[in-house]
């Protein structure tokens, strides 16, 4: 499987050590950056070029998945999220790694540098990769609202037991 890494400074060290083990475990590595440390760098350089690849190579066909890295993994996250066709996960444990595929067929998946060791965060991209989204039907269906949200911008109806009280109305200064 291609695998699209993106960092920043605070994730530069874990970056690099998944180049090797990406490599030494039968995975296509492709390095966004930074391939140099510089401390005012900036993540959304690098991790949105590592999304986009990924909404790509997905577009195309091809098998590929995306790791993002930063200090906590949440501006990371938010960047490779902004790419339409990217579902990011913050990840900070095994079954958070899980979940984020089975459930959300997540296709990026964030990390905090600075918030694990490398040891841990080289377990959570390993059972990422490792897991298959389930295609439970429920999952599916909510995987193709925000995908729908994403292309056309409306919202999903409301379900009805949301309208038991009844929909605020677009007249009602009230409301």
């Amino acid at each position: 499987m291609r695998v699209h890494l993106g960092s920043d400074h605070a994730g530069l060290e874990l970056k690099d050590h998944l180049l090797t083990w990406l490599i030494d475990n039968g995975h296509e590595a492709v390095d966004h950056g930074p391939f140099v440390y510089d401390a005012q760098d900036d993540y959304p350089v690098f991790c949105l070029r590592a999304a986009e690849a990924v909404a790509a190579d997905q577009a195309t066909g091809d098998e590929a998945l995306g790791v993002v890295i930063g200090g906590s993994g949440n501006g990371e996250q938010i960047a490779a999220n902004k790419v339409i066709g990217v579902r990011s996960a913050l990840v900070w444990s095994e079954e958070t790694a899980v979940l984020a595929r089975q459930h959300n067929d997540a296709n990026v998946v964030a990390v905090g540098g600075r918030m694990h060791t490398v040891d841990e965060m080289t377990r959570f991209v390993e059972v990422f990769l490792g897991t298959p989204f389930s295609d439970e039907e429920r999952h599916a269906r909510r995987i193709g609202m925000l995908g729908d949200y994403e292309t056309t911008r409306e919202l999903p109806p409301l379900p009805e037991s949301a309208l038991l009280g009844g929909p605020p109305s677009d007249t009602d200064p009230d409301a």
